[in-house]
């Protein structure tokens, strides 16, 4: 059995790793350099925090009766400049060096930052049933617009958004990537059954 809850402040530990495999490339550069160590280190001071894209506030975790199995970073695109903010303050005093990314998102949408699944429960659906999650807590509930951004070199993922319901808006270039910019609004939304 598997729920889906509000991450814990306590949880940071289980929750980077998580962050870090969603967002491996992003992470090194916040870091600046190909340490995994000081990446998820950095994750895990922002996921204790309060008030920033990563904090345990924006998270909701999907767990089994084992462990936290994976997880999903969800903020309002409204408040992006203010919730990046502590994040480009941590990457200075943590490392020393100022860091600047492309803004993902905008009002008008919550975000889905990130969605991960840990390896020993990928292939079991989870990443789908936390996408559902978020489409039902968001979308059907509070008729909210739901955004994302999906690698153009990972097809399989965008056909799962598709399949979901959500749309291609526009395209943003990230780090470097070539990204498509997805949405699903609540009057495109289709309820979908387990």
């Amino acid at each position: 059995m598997m729920t889906i809850r509000k991450a814990k402040k306590e949880e940071s530990q289980k929750i980077a790793p998580l962050i870090f495999l969603a967002m491996e490339d992003i992470a090194y550069n916040f870091a600046g350099e190909k340490s995994k160590d000081k990446a998820i280190q950095f994750l895990e001071s922002l996921i204790k925090e309060k008030n920033n894209q990563y904090s345990y506030e924006n998270c909701w975790v999907a767990e089994t009766q084992e462990a936290i199995a994976g997880m999903a970073v969800i903020y309002n695109g409204a408040h992006l400049a203010s919730l990046r903010k502590p994040v480009t303050e941590k990457v200075m005093s943590m490392f020393s060096r100022s860091f600047e990314l492309e803004d993902e998102t905008q009002a008008g949408e919550y975000y889905i930052d990130c969605i991960s699944v840990a390896p020993d429960h990928q292939g079991k659906g989870i990443g789908s049933k936390i996408l559902l999650f978020l489409i039902e807590e968001y979308v059907h509930k509070h008729h909210e617009t739901l955004g994302l951004l999906v690698d153009k070199d990972n097809p399989n993922a965008k056909r799962l958004y598709v399949k979901l319901g959500f749309e291609p808006v526009d395209e943003k270039i990230i780090a470097g990537k070539e990204m498509e910019h997805l949405q699903l609004t609540y009057e495109k939304a289709t309820l979908f059954e387990d």
